[in-house]
């Protein structure tokens, strides 16, 4: 298996369980997110709808990871940055933030930087590198049937 496919396979992997696991399974993450007494319906319905759609788009990633070519590897970085470019870019919105008040002080950062988005970088770059070496694998003729 090539580099670019290996760190795609990963990237997919992790981002298909993250969320989920994050969000809802671990219970000390999980009392911040889906089972945060705080949270109204309607955020909990958006952090539902964001653990559907990561694992959707990560089983989608992992799908064309596996398919052979070229265009194939590119399409899977292309789909898996999706989730980790959306968190980075809500932080632009107003009123955001990585993480609520009353969790402060149990709140992870890694390099000054939130867990999560110290993790969504480190996932990106990993697919940046997937792409260049992948732009660099020579392109093999497709045959037609």
């Amino acid at each position: 298996m090539s580099l670019p496919r290996i760190l795609i396979t990963a990237v997919a992997t992790i981002t298909t369980v993250s969320a989920v696991l994050a969000d809802l399974v671990v219970p000390g993450l999980a009392a911040q997110h889906a089972f945060n007494p705080a949270w109204p319906p309607h955020a909990k319905f958006h952090d539902a709808q964001y653990m559907v759609m990561t694992v959707l788009l990560g089983l989608t990633g992992l799908a064309l990871a596996l398919r052979s070519g070229r265009n194939a590897l590119l399409h899977a970085a292309a789909v898996l940055a999706i989730p980790w470019l959306g968190m980075i870019g809500a932080l632009l919105f107003p009123g955001t933030a990585t993480y609520d008040p009353e969790f402060a002080g149990r709140t992870v950062f890694v390099l000054g930087l939130h867990g999560q988005v110290f993790m969504a970088i480190v996932l990106l770059l990993a697919l940046l590198v997937a792409v260049a070496a992948t732009l660099r694998m020579p392109v093999t003729p497709t045959v037609r049937a």
